[in-house]
C-alpha cells in the first residue's frame, strides 16, 4: 500500500488532532460548547493575524471572504486598485466587475512583485479609489508581494488595504495591527491547517466604519451580522461545526509552537527548497519568491502535465502544476503548515524521479545535501 503525500499550496495536509476533533459525534451550535469554542478560535486568528480587531468567521472558501470584502466596504461609486500578478490577483477584478464596481489594474508580470510606489501613485491618481487590493503570497506564482512597503506608500492617503493572505498568513510574516492593512483574509485550509470550508476576514477600525456606511447590499456575506453576534460568540448563521472543532486543535498546536517561531520554520524551509532546486539544476519562476510555497520551472523538453501526474499516480505524491499560461510550465511545490523537513525531501526526490522518467536528469545528491546543509543537519 503506497502511502500519500500532499505538497500542493493548498489544501494541505491536516494533523491528527484536528482530523479526530471532526469525526466526533455530532453536536449543536446554540450550546455553551460551541461558544467557547467559537471564541478560543477568534482569539486564536488575532495571534496568527497579528490584530486586537475583531476577525468574521465566514463559512466558504477565502473567496467568500475576499467578496465580503468588496460589498461590505466599497460604496457604490468607488473604485478599487487591483494588483494582478497572477490568478489570484485577477480574482478580485473579477469579484468587483461581477459587482459593477471600476477597477484601476496593475497589471504585473507573473513572477514579479508590484512595486509599491506605483501601486501608492495609482490609488492617490483618483479621489474615487476606496481601496487598493493585494495578494500577500500569489499561489499561482509563488510570488511575495511587501505589504508592508505598500501600506507605507499609502500612509494618510485615505485609501484601504484589503490583502488577500488565503495562502500565507499564518506561515509568513504578517502584522496586521502594525503594517496598517484594513482587511485582511484568510482560509482554513493552507496554512491554518484545517480542511477547506472556513474564511475569515479581519476589519480595521477604518475598514469597520466603512462597512457601517456602505449601502452596497448584501445579505449572508454582510458583516454587521457577524459582528451584531460576535459579542455572545453566537454565529449569525449554522456554521460547519466540525470544520471549527478542527481549526480549534490546529490553532492550539500554532499557539503552543509560537507565530514567531512558524514564521521562520516556514523561511526556512523556503530557502532550504530555493536553494535545493537551483542546486538540481533548476530555475525558480518568481524573481520576489514567497517562503509559503516555491514555482520551480521545467525543462523545454519535457511535459509538465505528465511530470504532475507522474508524482501524484506514480509516486503518491501530489504536488500543483501551473496555471493558465503556466500549465505544463512549473510543478509548486508547498513548505507551509504541517509539513516537516521529510515531507520536502520526499517532494524533491518525488520530481527528480518524474524527470527522469522524460529521460530528463537532475542531480538529485546535490540538491539533497544543499537542503540539509542549509538546514543545519
Amino acid at each position: 500500500m503506497q502511502k500519500k503525500y500532499l505538497l500542493a499550496p493548498g489544501p494541505t495536509p491536516v494533523p491528527d488532532q484536528a482530523l479526530r476533533a471532526m469525526a466526533e459525534p455530532m453536536w449543536h451550535h446554540r450550546t455553551p460548547r460551541f461558544r467557547n469554542l467559537y471564541k478560543e478560535v477568534t482569539e486564536g486568528l488575532q495571534e496568527v493575524i497579528q490584530t486586537s480587531q475583531n476577525v468574521y468567521c465566514i463559512g466558504s472558501s477565502g473567496t467568500g471572504a475576499m467578496e465580503a470584502a468588496i460589498v461590505n466596504l466599497i460604496d457604490t461609486g468607488r473604485k478599487t486598485v487591483v494588483v494582478r500578478g497572477g490568478k489570484f490577483g485577477e480574482r478580485w477584478g473579477a469579484i468587483c466587475q461581477a459587482y459593477g464596481i471600476e477597477f484601476l489594474p496593475i497589471d504585473v508580470t507573473w513572477g514579479e512583485a508590484a512595486d509599491p510606489a506605483e501601486v501608492a501613485r495609482v490609488a492617490k491618481s483618483d479621489p474615487a479609489v476606496a481601496a487598493v487590493c493585494l495578494t500577500l503570497c500569489e499561489t499561482s506564482t509563488g510570488t511575495h508581494t511587501d505589504v508592508k512597503a505598500v501600506c507605507d506608500a499609502l500612509t494618510d492617503s485615505g485609501v484601504l488595504v484589503f490583502v488577500d493572505g488565503i495562502s500565507s498568513v499564518g506561515a509568513c510574516e504578517f502584522r496586521m495591527d502594525d503594517w496598517g492593512v484594513d482587511a485582511t483574509i484568510v482560509g482554513s485550509q493552507k496554512a491554518l491547517m484545517t480542511p477547506p470550508g472556513l474564511a475569515y476576514i479581519a476589519l480595521s477600525q477604518r475598514a469597520d466604519a466603512a462597512m457601517e456606511t456602505c449601502c452596497r447590499g448584501r445579505f449572508y456575506l454582510d458583516l454587521r451580522a457577524y459582528k451584531k453576534s460576535l459579542p455572545k460568540w453566537d454565529p449569525p448563521y449554522t456554521p460547519p461545526v466540525t470544520l471549527f472543532a478542527a481549526q480549534h486543535e490546529s490553532l492550539k498546536m500554532m499557539r503552543d509552537f509560537g507565530i514567531q517561531n512558524i514564521w521562520q520554520r516556514t523561511a526556512d524551509f523556503g530557502k532550504a527548497t530555493r536553494a535545493a532546486l537551483q542546486a538540481m539544476g533548476l530555475a525558480l519562476l518568481s524573481k520576489a519568491p514567497s517562503d509559503c510555497v516555491t514555482a520551480v520551472c521545467l525543462p523545454d523538453d519535457v511535459d509538465g502535465n505528465e511530470v504532475v501526474a507522474h508524482m501524484r499516480d506514480v509516486q503518491g505524491v501530489t504536488p500543483a502544476g501551473g496555471q493558465a499560461q503556466l500549465k505544463g510550465k512549473i510543478v509548486r511545490l508547498t513548505h507551509m503548515g504541517h509539513i516537516d523537513k521529510f515531507d520536502i525531501l520526499v517532494g524533491l526526490t518525488a520530481l527528480a524521479q518524474a524527470l527522469a522518467a522524460q529521460n530528463h536528469t537532475v542531480d538529485l545528491g546535490k540538491g539533497v545535501n544543499t537542503f540539509l546543509k542549509l538546514l543545519g543537519e
